[in-house]
């Protein structure tokens, strides 16, 4: 991207929305990211007001069992961040941020649109299931109805993975973080993203789902479309506040390169000794060409450069004699950004099995609430409405962690940040301990309840209040808030400039993973547990009849083994910017 010459005035790296220099004092800053905050919001009710119900949507109404509603959820939503990815990386290397959130947006509108006309029509949905006749089972969704099903579905997946990759970076590029002041917005926003996420949470778990269950779900998808549509004008009117980052071209060239790199030059080390040593008993050489000069000085260092530092030293080779292959040139600050890239990476993966617990909250504990008591008083709460629980929790905890726990801790530990990003987040691998544990002893407190009353084979409501569950989704909300937020900012913060994007994608890609993972596991404990004398712990169409108990005491002790792990990564890691505690 072209960019004329910056002025004395301007952010070095910025265009504005018309691809002129931004300038310091009006592009940027806390009023630009207010835009992205409230986008965020709206971009949020529309994606989670459907995935946090839309189990019942397969069950109910496309005749999906519940393990396979579980898993199609699972895959949708896994997709959807998955897909960030892509997001991020088009930031980086093609286009700004701001391209991809309005591409993304209408994609995900466009998804929108299909699943609204098919929840209103009835030709578009398999019929309705006959009470009547309960030996015949019902049709499932299939042939082209399941088609338009998946591609709105996946459609929708699409458009959330471009805002998820692009809209978090662009939020954050606002600020200067070459300032304190600049940095401590910057971690502020974060904390706001984030409770910015809940408040559009509450409005998707409470209204739109009191309203899918009540007024029918073309209703539901509706909102939905209409918060994404409004989301755009809203985002387009910060366009003369937002300092756009220029792209720097694809980071993976760039990872990609030194790895090659590295490796071609750990390859003809290998043949340095012998021609060492024929040079030390040959003649003098007769002086080299003017090209062979060039390429001979380039080998040494020059007082100004800076040298590899000592980690991953394997990746130092890539600064070496690349004179075979001129592609393969690589500077110092190259080879630098890749081992920042990699050292992360382990942080990355630690967090996936905390999201695997997360990926229960859309599935099996919607599931459970359903066949309990789910009255409150006179109204009858959806049970898709329980991350209310942790949504209260969390846009209450955000404000306080920002404005009360944060300058404690900045005073106590007398650093920038107080509470490190490594600290925040393991502090929500344990809360995802801790919600394994407690949902596993909820469920068996149900499953006793649907013995003694004699109700394990039927779909009456158990006479045991929903608020059970609100315990498991209280840890796991807690668990988030802390996990999520201090990964946007630990990926953004610690990954090179060029790679910023495709780094915070991270943290949606590691939700991906862990709903493919619960996914996988699910499959493995029905395998696994399935013989020709005992069914396998979560299969069939009554949830009574599962082993979920056993299936979260699994998931507590993988939770366990993970965040040993991750103390392993965690104590070894070291900040580039130096500014954390200890």
């Amino acid at each position: 991207m072209e960019v004329e010459n910056q002025q004395p005035g301007s952010w070095e790296g910025y265009v504005s929305w018309r691809n002129r220099p931004a300038l310091k004092g009006r592009h940027g800053g806390m009023v630009a990211a207010s835009f992205v905050l409230v986008a965020e919001v709206l971009e949020n009710l529309a994606y989670l007001a459907n995935a946090s119900n839309l189990v019942l949507y397969f069950s109910e109404y496309m005749h999906f069992s519940p393990s396979n509603s579980a898993n199609s959820v699972t895959n949708f939503m896994g997709t959807a961040f998955l897909l960030a990815l892509v997001g991020g990386f088009l930031s980086d290397a093609f286009f700004t941020t701001y391209f991809i959130y309005l591409i993304g947006a209408l994609i995900e509108f466009l998804g929108l649109v299909i699943l609204t006309v098919q929840a209103h029509s009835p030709s578009l949905k398999p019929p309705k299931c006959d009470p009547a006749t309960p030996s015949i089972p019902c049709q499932k969704v299939h042939g082209a109805k399941a088609a338009m099903l998946f591609i709105g579905l996946y459609l929708v997946a699409l458009g959330v993975g471009g805002i998820k990759g692009s809209l978090p970076a662009h939020g954050a590029e606002q600020f200067d973080e070459d300032s304190p002041k600049g940095r401590k917005q910057r971690s502020t926003f974060f904390n706001y993203f984030v409770f910015c996420l809940s408040c559009g949470a509450l409005i998707a778990v409470t209204l739109v789902v009191w309203v899918e269950d009540n007024k029918g779900w073309q209703w539901g998808f509706g909102i939905s479309t209409f918060a994404i549509l409004l989301s755009i004008p809203i985002f387009l009117l910060g366009s003369t506040y937002y300092r756009n980052k220029i792209p720097n071209g694809s980071p993976l060239t760039t990872i990609v390169k030194v790895l090659l790199a590295a490796l071609l030059n750990s390859f003809k080390s290998r043949g340095s000794n012998n021609a060492i040593a024929s040079m030390a008993t040959s003649p003098t050489p007769t002086p080299a060409s003017e090209e062979e000069g060039g390429n001979i000085k380039s080998k040494t260092v020059e007082p100004t450069q800076e040298t590899p530092s000592k980690s991953l030293q394997f990746l130092n080779r890539a600064v070496g004699d690349n004179s075979t292959a001129g592609a393969l040139d690589c500077s110092v600050q190259q080879v630098e950004e890749v081992k920042v890239v990699i050292k992360i990476l382990p942080i990355f993966a630690c967090t996936i099995i905390l999201n695997c617990c997360l990926a229960q909250l859309s599935t099996f504990s919607v599931q459970q609430a359903a066949t309990m008591n789910t009255k409150l008083g006179s109204l009858k709460v959806p049970p898709a409405s329980l991350p209310i629980f942790p949504v209260i929790f969390m846009m209450f905890l955000a404000p306080v962690y920002d404005h009360c726990i944060i300058p404690f801790a900045r005073r106590a530990t007398k650093t920038e940040m107080g509470i490190s990003h490594l600290q925040r987040i393991g502090i929500g691998l344990v809360l995802s301990i801790l919600a394994m544990a407690v949902a596993a002893i909820v469920e068996i407190k149900r499953k006793r309840v649907a013995m003694d009353t004699g109700l394990l084979d039927t779909t009456t409501p158990l006479p045991l209040t929903f608020f059970w569950i609100a315990f498991q989704y209280l840890f796991l909300g807690s668990a988030d808030l802390f996990t999520l937020a201090g990964l946007l900012e630990f990926f953004f913060t610690e990954a090179p400039s060029s790679m910023r994007s495709l780094a915070t994608s991270l943290s949606w890609a590691s939700l991906a993973m862990g709903y493919y993972l619960s996914t996988v596991i699910v499959s493995i404990v029905n395998s696994a547990t399935g013989n020709s004398n005992h069914k396998p712990w979560l299969s069939g169409s009554n949830l009574n009849h599962y082993h979920l108990d056993r299936f979260y005491w699994v998931m507590c002790v993988l939770s366990g083994l993970n965040f040993l792990h991750y103390l392993f990564w965690a104590m070894r890691y070291k900040y580039r910017s130096g500014r954390a505690p200890n």
